[in-house]
């Protein structure tokens, strides 16, 4: 069974720091691209970083540019959000998942699998 276990959230304060960690178990990942989405309360769930497979190509929205960064161990099945500089607007539950193709999701691809997220607060 697949399993998506996201870990590394916590409180801090605008500015500061947290990375993320996401270990995915249950099948291969070969092939797939991996990533963090995020939904805060009232919104919409919101993509915010993806990471190819193979070449390791990485895609970010504006609204996170330059602030985050996603890394992946393939090794390990394990994909990371380093996410500095943050913004009371970053506060949401944060996700991993993974999809076929590039770095970037397809707006139409369904998910049969979600983890539990980690709580990701950034106080002002």
């Amino acid at each position: 069974q697949v399993q998506l276990v996201e870990s590394g959230g916590g409180l801090v304060q605008a500015g500061g720091s947290l990375n993320l960690s996401c270990a995915a178990s249950g099948r291969s990942f070969s092939s797939f691209a991996m990533g963090w989405f995020r939904r805060a309360p009232g919104k919409e769930r919101e993509f915010v970083a993806g990471v190819s497979w193979r070449l390791g190509d990485t895609y970010y929205p504006d609204s996170v540019k330059g602030r985050f960064t996603i890394s992946r161990d393939n090794a390990k099945n394990t994909v990371y959000l380093q996410m500095n500089s943050l913004k009371p607007e970053d506060t949401a539950v944060y996700y991993c998942n993974f999809w076929p193709g590039g770095s970037k999701p397809s707006r139409r691809y369904e998910y049969l699998y979600w983890g539990q997220g980690t709580q990701v607060t950034v106080s002002s």
